[in-house]
């Protein structure tokens, strides 16, 4: 099947090599030149296990290629996925108009009995519209509309996509319904049909469930760590009761960031708003994970009191583990509120070998872990790379200037939560 993906960045560029993968004939589109061209020599525009050698894959056996042409991508194309990561500013709002306006831009070069499938994180509706909108075009070509809500995670998106345990589409034409059944026949996995609002809408409820458990999961650590108690007991016993489960996302830390799930909490409480529905759980999530991102920034105030002039080590910059991705990274955040003070936050990840001009000046990256943690008035363990756990606790406690230690998900609990020569400061740990 000739297949168009159009935007590249890591949603676009994992679906267009599996796909690929899969045996068919892809062509991955993006506006943007450069990254056309990075990807047309092998290389992903984000880290991603396998990526790169999967895209290779594809280019070496014809079945990938890539374009920033629209009208070149989509033609004698039998379905054009869109498939960019939606843009979210820091405050978790989205900008669906420019994923529309790329999406419309295809409108011309649409052939007849084609699928435009949709899964960019959009707003419930969005589908709609723009059916409606090629629909106002007066043209004959028929071309069905359906939404499939994304389901990567980084670091694991090749699995993820390639090995999925269901599929959600939402589509009404029985034409787009068989185009995608083959599309999709490669996955085998099945396919939850549905309308193309309750597709839409899933995609809503998934994440903004996954962003309850989170917010949730931190409220009761803050309990905890009034009480005495520790949080990661209590999970560890919700999880065992059958009725929550072993893989219940009960997350506790500085909450829930990078914009995925926020995006869908975010286009919720507007839907809310908009409609006037009484629905305050839903709309209590933002401002309680806002007050838990700046829990660190609590931690650190507490132990240290004025920041300026102080040396912070900080392990980890990237948005998780297994991905250079800077952006919406909690670290990132932090060193930011950490250089306004007057800090000097110096900072180790091994995904990371330069910053961003912008960061540079105001970011000290370190060669190494313990270079991080050399003269620092408290060390932060912001990513939970697994290279931070071989570091001998002895050598740590040595380079520090203080024996400060905040570490929010509690990922280095069983090296020093119990060394009498550290503070040490985790979510839902009883205060000292």
């Amino acid at each position: 099947m000739r297949v168009c993906v159009s935007g590249l960045w890591h949603l676009g560029t994992v679906t267009a090599a599996c796909l690929a993968a899969a045996g068919h004939d892809v062509v991955g589109h993006d506006p943007d030149p450069q990254r056309v061209e990075l990807l047309a020599s092998g290389r992903a525009p984000i880290q991603e296990p396998g990526l790169d050698a999967l895209i290779g894959e594809g280019l070496a056996s014809g079945r990938l290629r890539f374009s920033s042409d629209v009208a070149a991508a989509a033609e004698e194309a039998q379905v054009v996925w869109i498939s960019y990561d939606t843009p979210v500013d820091s405050s978790d709002r989205a900008d669906p108009d420019s994923v529309v306006k790329a999406a419309t831009d295809f409108f011309p070069s649409l052939a007849a009995g084609s699928v435009m499938l949709i899964s960019s994180q959009l707003p419930v509706g969005s589908t709609r519209q723009l059916m409606r909108s090629f629909e106002r075009l007066g043209e004959d070509r028929a071309v069905a509309f359906a939404y499939s809500p994304e389901n990567l995670r980084l670091g694991t998106a090749i699995d993820s996509f390639t090995k999925p345990e269901r599929i959600v589409v939402g589509v009404e034409d029985p034409n787009g319904r068989a185009v995608i059944t083959a599309l999709l026949d490669p996955l085998g996995a099945p396919i939850e049909w549905m309308q193309i609002e309750s597709a839409e809408m899933t995609k809503h409820a998934l994440n903004v469930f996954l962003a309850t458990s989170i917010v949730y999961a931190n409220e009761i650590a803050a309990i905890c760590e009034s009480v005495g108690a520790d949080v990661a007991d209590v999970v560890r016993a919700l999880r065992s009761d059958p009725r929550i489960g072993q893989r219940a996302y009960l997350g506790f830390g500085t909450g829930y960031a990078g914009g995925t799930l926020g995006r869908d909490v975010t286009f919720l409480a507007d839907l809310i708003s908009a409609r006037k529905i009484e629905a305050p759980l839903l709309t209590s999530l933002g401002p309680s994970n806002r007050h838990q991102q700046q829990w660190v920034r609590r931690a650190l105030c507490s132990q240290l009191g004025e920041m300026r002039g102080l040396r912070i080590g900080i392990w980890g910059l990237t948005y998780k583990p297994g991905t250079d991705t800077l952006r919406r990274s909690a670290s990132i955040e932090l060193c930011e509120w950490l250089a306004d003070l007057g800090a000097i936050p110096a900072a180790h990840d091994p995904a990371v070998h330069a910053l961003p001009p912008a960061l540079a000046g105001r970011i000290s990256l370190q060669p190494d872990a313990l270079s991080a943690a050399r003269g620092a008035d408290a060390l932060v363990v912001m990513t939970p790379w697994p290279e931070y756990r071989l570091v001998p606790p002895d050598a740590v406690v040595a380079e520090l200037r203080r024996p400060v230690i905040v570490d929010p998900a509690r990922f280095l609990t069983l090296l020093f939560a119990t060394d009498p020569r550290v503070r040490y400061s985790a979510v839902g740990l009883a205060r000292a």
